[in-house]
C-alpha cells in the first residue's frame, strides 16, 4: 500500500468515502492529493510539536511546491506525480499550505469577509485543485468550488467549535456576529450555551445553507458526471449542518457526525443518480 493509501485509510474522512465512486486512475490522485492535505494539516495540528518546527515543516512543503522537492519523500513524489499529471497549479496547494500556516497562531476574524479567506485557503482551494482531477472541465465548475468549499468549511468550523477551543483556543466564528448576538468571547470559552449562542450558530448555519444553494445552482450540468464525488461531500455535510441545527447545536458536548450507513444510503443515491443519467 502506497503511503498515500495508507493515510487516507487511517484517517477514514467524508471525502474518503465519497473518493470510492471514481474510476481507479482518478481515485488514485485524488487518495495523494488527500494524503497531502491531511499531513499539512495534522503539521499544523499537532501539539507534541514545537510550533517552530511544524511552521518550518510546512514552509518545507511550500517550497518544494514552487521550486521542486531536493530529496522527496514518498509522498511527496506522489504528490509531484499528481500535480503534473492532471496540471494542477502548485498556487493551489501552496493556499491550502497558508491556510494551515494560519492554524499555527490563534486569530480572529472581524466579519464573514474576512473568515472566507480563510476558507478559501483551506476549502476552495482543495476544491478548484480535485476538479481537475475529477475531470471537470466547465468553468462554471470553479463558481460550484469555490461555493461549496466555503460552505464545507463553514460547516466544520460549526462542528469542531468545542474542540478547537481545546485545540490552542481557535476561534472561527466572526466577531461580528459576536456582537450581534450579544454573546462574547469569555462566553465561549466558559462554553457558555445558551439561546445567544444558539441564534448564533443558527445564523451561520443559514449562510453555510445559502453557499449550499449557491453551488446546486452554478454547478454546470455538463460537468454532473465528474463532479459526482463533490455532490456526495454536499449530501454528506448538508445532512450534517440539519442534524446539528434540529439539535440545537449541542456542539461544546459532543462531535456530530453520520453513521457509516447514513453515508451509504446517500452514496447509493448518488451512484442510481448517476445510473439513471446514463
Amino acid at each position: 500500500m502506497s503511503d498515500s493509501a495508507e493515510i487516507t485509510r487511517q484517517a477514514k474522512s467524508n471525502l474518503a468515502f465519497a473518493l470510492q465512486i471514481l474510476p481507479k486512475e482518478r481515485r488514485d490522485g485524488m487518495i495523494a492529493f488527500y494524503a497531502f492535505c491531511r499531513v499539512v494539516d495534522d503539521l499544523a495540528d499537532d501539539p507534541q510539536r514545537p510550533l517552530e518546527a511544524r511552521e518550518a515543516d510546512l514552509l518545507a512543503w511550500k517550497a518544494g511546491l514552487e521550486s521542486g522537492f531536493a530529496e522527496p519523500d514518498a509522498l511527496q513524489r506522489e504528490v509531484v506525480e499528481m500535480i503534473t499529471r492532471y496540471e494542477i497549479p502548485a498556487r493551489l496547494l501552496t493556499a491550502i499550505i497558508d491556510g494551515c500556516l494560519m492554524d499555527l497562531r490563534p486569530q480572529r476574524f472581524g466579519t464573514w469577509e474576512d473568515l472566507s479567506q480563510y476558507t478559501y485557503k483551506v476549502a476552495c482551494a482543495v476544491g478548484l485543485a480535485s476538479l481537475k482531477v475529477f475531470g471537470a472541465t466547465d468553468p462554471a465548475s470553479e463558481k460550484y468550488a469555490i461555493a461549496l468549499g466555503h460552505a464545507l468549511q463553514l460547516t466544520n468550523i460549526l462542528r469542531d467549535v468545542g474542540e478547537d477551543l481545546a485545540n490552542g483556543c481557535r476561534i472561527y466564528l466572526p466577531l461580528a456576529d459576536f456582537g450581534r448576538f450579544q454573546y462574547t468571547e469569555d462566553d465561549l470559552v466558559s462554553r457558555v450555551y445558551d439561546d445567544r449562542f444558539a441564534a448564533m450558530m443558527a445564523c451561520q448555519a443559514e449562510r453555510a445553507e445559502g453557499l449550499y444553494r449557491e453551488a446546486v445552482e452554478v454547478m454546470p450540468k455538463s460537468d454532473a458526471r465528474a463532479l459526482v464525488p463533490a455532490e456526495i461531500m454536499r449530501s454528506i455535510y448538508q445532512t450534517l449542518l440539519a442534524k446539528m441545527k434540529k439539535d440545537g447545536f449541542k456542539v461544546f458536548d459532543q462531535r456530530y457526525g453520520l453513521s457509516k450507513a447514513r453515508k451509504m444510503a446517500i452514496f447509493s443515491k448518488h451512484l442510481l443518480g448517476l445510473g439513471s443519467a446514463a
